[in-house]
């Protein structure tokens, strides 16, 4: 037990490491930019085409996002394995 959290805090505390401190200012940035001001107009037009509230709208076309994210990190995975699959076949 003891070692797994000595491995969990070691997690955390590497995480911590990487953090970019310059958040708000980041996040400042992204809210200023063209790219916000139209997906709120997407999200006001999804939310009165589809008859849904704003935050519905909102939560749809982020977890859109999350899920085409997800889907080409898987892609490029599996494709990175494939390569080196290929690779070791070829070198046996």
């Amino acid at each position: 037990m003891e070692a797994i959290q000595l491995l969990n805090t070691a997690i955390v505390k590497s995480k911590e490491l990487k953090i970019d401190d310059s958040y708000e200012e980041r996040l400042k940035k992204v809210c200023e930019s063209p790219a916000v001001e139209h997906l709120n107009k997407a999200i006001q037009n999804l939310s009165s085409s589809a008859n849904l509230t704003h935050d519905e709208s909102a939560q749809m076309i982020t977890n859109l996002i999350k899920d085409l994210d997800s889907i080409w990190s898987d892609y490029v995975m599996m494709e990175g394995i494939d390569s080196l699959k290929n690779m070791l076949n070829s070198s046996n």
